[in-house]
């Protein structure tokens, strides 16, 4: 009974299994239902006993219906190991009690010998059969066993003759070494089946683990390739797939400053939000870093805005972690197949193009794929390659704008610009390959030059006029940053107080250490800083009281914006009041007209830049600016004397 029992408990997929070799082979079951029914009506004909005849009938009807049952079962209960087995087990021990009650009759009534010894030889012979090949549910084989063998037994047993008990002794021998062979044959089986599964499990877990992403359980990048052929795969009438490829905003800023247990959860409570936006059928995934991937079918375009503006409204919305409330917006770029491309492949290329523009265009918005954005990204390529050559080349130059002090005319510094000459594409606007050396990283190299060359610049210009350079962000955190300026510096003979390195407000976001030692070290040796395009950004005062700015640069929105009027003007005179009172300079950038030039400086600015004093010129014009303006200086003295 303990092994019988350990039969029930026993994994299901493996009972499962086991269930189903009842049902392998059904032509080794037809050619024992076959000898049966022949073995029973022969049985029959010899003894002509109608009792005998009555059961080798009902015989022949169970023989002939379990092998019908056996073809058409599997298919008609789905593959229900329950019902199967309770169905086998019924036509089973029925076949089987039919099979000893014939047997045991030709024993008792004493027909003749030749009968006698075909059904009880075929009832042995079936018993031992049975115990092999219905080992793998023992409870069955030897319940059809003990249906076959026992009224043979008592049969046998019931004769006065040795030899008759002789044989009822010897079939109880046969019967308990079936019973053995077919414990036997079943451990081997469930072990072996048992193994087989185990191992099919540890290849299931393993694909699962090799397809889904561990913080959010999202499928990964993997995961999202199996799982998109698959869904096209079944893809039948559904007129368009829409993928939507999201990126999350300054999500490094949520490492950086809460650290990557909170950025985990923050990617969770992503996924969770998507999987709640998200059709029923949709793929979802994390492609890797902050990215996600959802993919999902769609009737048109206007559905597919629908879902991205959905998406873009969520992502924006506040996320808590703890005691912190989170707002991180998200840049989404999206495509449809077929419309923008046919195959797969082609798809993801279009939503992560689009992503591109929405992130390259502010970011916190959606971007849909359009042809034109190959042709911006194939530019964007040949820039990328060509851009580090070109300093080699000589094909770049430092521009310098002058900024002049509103007060007596004097030109006072000049900012430094950098301009690409192209052999063959004529003038690149800064605009077009700036951004691309910033996301290359090549922005390092090209700032380290531009640094150097303004310096020697510089040097040859009377003493009191400095030189600014804008610092990208990227500049200012690379390994030596600071050394390489002052490196420059002492090359080019160039005074640290003559030098100003102009950041903007995105820069000091973070609030990092490494940009208090950078500008903290530079400061100690002399060299100034200017808050850049202030009041465009974050602007905060605590930056002016933080950071040793001894410079302001009101954005040129201010000056010729949209939005110029009472409010840009009081909001100069306070900055300026504000400027005045701790000794920093206040520079309006981007005037062009002298009514611009009047009015900043009735506002309080000290310093002014643009068109309306010069255009960006090369070194030699800015000296010849200086050059003319000391002349200017000089012709009274030389009159007077």
């Amino acid at each position: 009974m303990r092994v019988l029992f350990r039969t029930n408990a026993i994994d299901d997929r493996v009972k499962k299994t086991l269930v189903e070799t009842l049902y392998t082979q059904p032509a080794n079951l037809a050619v024992g239902a076959a000898t049966g029914v022949m073995a029973s009506l022969l049985t029959a004909s010899i003894a002509d006993i109608p009792a005998i005849w009555h059961v080798a009938i009902a015989l022949s009807v169970v023989a002939v219906a379990r092998v019908v049952l056996a073809l058409v079962l599997p298919r008609m209960v789905n593959r229900d190991s329950r019902r199967l087995e309770l169905l086998y087990e019924v036509g089973a021990f029925t076949f089987s009690a039919q099979l000893g009650l014939l047997a045991a009759l030709a024993v008792w009534f004493r027909v003749e010998a030749s009968a006698q010894l075909l059904i009880v030889g075929y009832a042995i012979g079936y018993g031992a059969g049975i115990a092999a090949r219905n080992a793998g549910r023992p409870m069955i084989s030897i319940g059809q066993m003990v249906l076959t063998f026992f009224p043979i037994i008592l049969a046998l047993w019931q004769d006065g003759d040795i030899g008759r008990k002789g044989l009822a002794v010897a079939i109880v021998l046969l019967w308990l070494g079936m019973m053995s062979i077919t414990m036997h044959v079943f451990r081997t089986l469930r072990d072996s089946i048992a193994s087989v599964e185990t191992s099919a499990r540890l290849a299931e877990k393993m694909q699962h683990l090799a397809r889904t992403d561990v913080v959010t359980g999202l499928a990964n990048r993997a995961g999202l390739n199996h799982f998109l052929v698959e869904h096209l795969s079944r893809r039948r009438t559904a007129p368009r797939l829409a993928m939507f490829w999201m990126d999350l905003d300054k999500f490094k800023e949520v490492n950086d400053a809460l650290g990557h247990q909170v950025g985990d959860r923050v990617l969770c409570e992503v996924a969770q939000r998507l999987r709640a936006l998200g059709k029923a059928e949709a793929v979802i995934g994390r492609f890797g870093g902050d990215e996600f991937i959802m993919a999902c079918d769609v009737k048109d375009r206007r559905e597919v805005e629908t879902i991205a503006m959905a998406v873009l409204a969520e992502m924006t919305r506040p996320i808590r972690i703890d005691d912190d409330r989170l707002e991180i917006s998200c840049s989404i770029g999206a495509a449809i197949l077929p419309d923008d491309g046919p195959d797969l492949e082609s798809l993801m290329q279009g939503a992560d193009l689009a992503l591109y523009h929405a992130k390259v265009n502010g970011r916190n918005q959606v971007s849909f794929f359009d042809p034109s954005m190959s042709r911006d990204l194939v530019r964007r390529r040949e820039i990328e390659s060509e851009l580090r050559l070109a300093i080699q080349r000589d094909e770049l130059s430092v521009f310098f704008q002058p900024i002049v002090d509103l007060k007596t005319g004097r030109i006072r510094a000049f900012e430094s610009l950098v301009r690409w000459f192209h052999p063959e594409k004529g003038e690149l606007r800064p605009d077009e390959f700036i951004p691309v050396a910033e996301e290359t990283g090549v922005i390092i190299t090209l700032g380290n030059w531009i640094t150097a060359q303004a310096a020697k610049a510089a040097a040859q210009w009377p003493d009191d006029v400095t030189v600014a350079v804008n610092l990208s962000p990227l500049q200012l955190k690379a390994p030596g940053a600071a050394l390489g300026i002052l490196s420059a510096l002492r090359e080019a003979r160039l005074p640290p107080h003559r030098l100003e390195l102009e950041i903007t407000e995105t820069v000091l976001l973070d609030h990092s250490k490494q940009t208090e030692d950078f500008m903290a070290e530079l400061s100690a040796a002399g060299v100034r800083f200017a808050l850049d395009d202030f009041g465009t950004g974050y602007s905060s005062l605590g930056y002016i009281n933080k950071y040793p700015f001894g410079k302001i640069k009101v954005d040129r929105s201010f000056v010729s914006g949209v939005n110029v009027g009472k409010k840009s003007d009081a909001i100069i005179r306070a900055v300026s009041e504000m400027a005045s009172t701790l000794g920093m300079q206040i520079v309006a950038e981007g005037l062009e007209t002298v009514e611009q030039v009047n009015a900043v400086r009735a506002a309080g600015c000290t310093l002014g830049q643009g068109y309306y004093f010069s255009r960006a010129v090369p070194d030699y014009l800015a000296s010849m600016l200086l050059a003319q303006e000391r002349e200017k200086d000089a012709a009274p003295k030389r009159a007077v004397g």
